[in-house]
């Protein structure tokens, strides 16, 4: 089985979001950072070389494939802020209306300027997305840590 291209790494995190070269979407990505991290109480981790995560559980894809993954994370990209809310949006969907300026796509937010977003909203759905992560991911986990370590 081929492993996943996007590992957990030991990189920085303070050093990632310091070295964004942009000064309005590094303070947008710290702004985020220290949200998510108030939302969930869980220490950021770098996943690859650009996606802040926040904690891990092992995945199981529509495929069949199992990873090890971030339940919840987001990357600066040059374009907008990129949440991945793992279930969240679909879930939650009824907060995205009172959100702001915001695109969907699969299980991404995509952010273009964080000032004209309602972040009480976006940390309400943080917190729910996580909540719900948490739980499915106690079942998610077992079964497909089983499944890979048969394999």
């Amino acid at each position: 089985m081929a492993a996943n291209k996007t590992q957990r790494t030991k990189a920085s995190v303070a050093a990632f979001l310091a070295a964004i070269p942009d000064p309005h979407r590094q303070r947008d990505a710290k702004a985020l950072a220290a949200l998510i991290r108030k939302a969930t109480g869980v220490k950021p981790a770098m996943w690859g070389s650009s996606i802040v995560g926040y904690g891990q559980m092992t995945y199981e894809g529509r495929s069949g494939r199992v990873v090890d993954w971030f339940p919840l994370g987001f990357s600066p990209r040059k374009a907008a802020l990129v949440l991945y809310l793992m279930g969240g949006l679909k879930a939650n969907a009824n907060l995205l209306a009172e959100l702001g300026p915001h695109k969907v796509g699969g299980g991404c937010l995509y952010l273009p300027r964080l000032e004209e977003i309602d972040t009480k909203v976006l940390a309400r759905l943080i917190t729910l997305s996580h909540k719900g992560n948490r739980q499915v991911t106690k079942r998610v986990s077992t079964k497909a840590t089983a499944r890979k370590r048969a394999v």
